[in-house]
């Protein structure tokens, strides 16, 4: 099955149009991992990066974004992380991520992602994370159950994110909250 989320992942990227010269560059750099490395760099066991996938969850009005302290960096951050061969797609590992770390089911995410950003981490040794970031609604009635990963979630507004924040985090909010206003994060009902 990790074939099928390679080639999932490489479609995926292949066809994003990256919103920012940063996310440009981050993309040519995933697409050529992904081409140098092939299914193995889906997986953290791949040393010189691997993709995960992560997701900026916002409540039903789209006034709040549902952050998590995380466990070992002690920084507010979205919820995600590695991609499991399970997974069938990207962004069906980026809503099971999202799922596990928050604790909300039927969270409802938008299937085109809205940042892709590279950054180093201890994992494996010492490696590089090539996160693709989507954005997700949760429904009105959620209720968030902290994971083994956090030490705490919570809801802020995008104009009062708590400190300290992972560097990258907030530059999610105003792509998650276009996709939003665009209805597209709207189920249908």
């Amino acid at each position: 099955m990790l074939d099928a989320l390679y080639a999932d992942t490489l479609a995926l990227l292949t066809a994003w149009r990256p919103p920012t010269t940063g996310a440009a560059d981050a993309l040519d750099r995933t697409l050529r991992l992904l081409r140098d490395g092939g299914p193995v760099a889906m997986t953290r066991e791949h040393r010189p990066g691997h993709i995960t996938a992560s997701t900026l969850v916002l409540d039903s009005t789209g006034s709040r974004v549902l952050l998590c302290l995380h466990g070992r960096f002690r920084q507010w951050v979205q919820l995600g992380g590695h991609c499991e061969a399970t997974d069938p797609t990207l962004a069906g590992a980026a809503l099971r991520e999202a799922t596990e770390e928050s604790g909300i089911d039927g969270l409802w995410l938008e299937p085109v992602p809205i940042d892709l950003d590279i950054h180093p981490v201890p994992c494996a040794g010492g490696s590089w994370h090539h996160d693709v970031r989507f954005a997700a609604i949760a429904p009105a009635e959620a209720v968030e159950r902290v994971s083994a990963e956090s030490v705490e979630l919570g809801w802020f507004p995008p104009d009062a994110l708590p400190e300290p924040l992972a560097g990258a985090t907030e530059q999610l909010v105003a792509p998650a909250l276009a996709a939003f206003r665009r209805s597209s994060l709207r189920p249908a009902p």
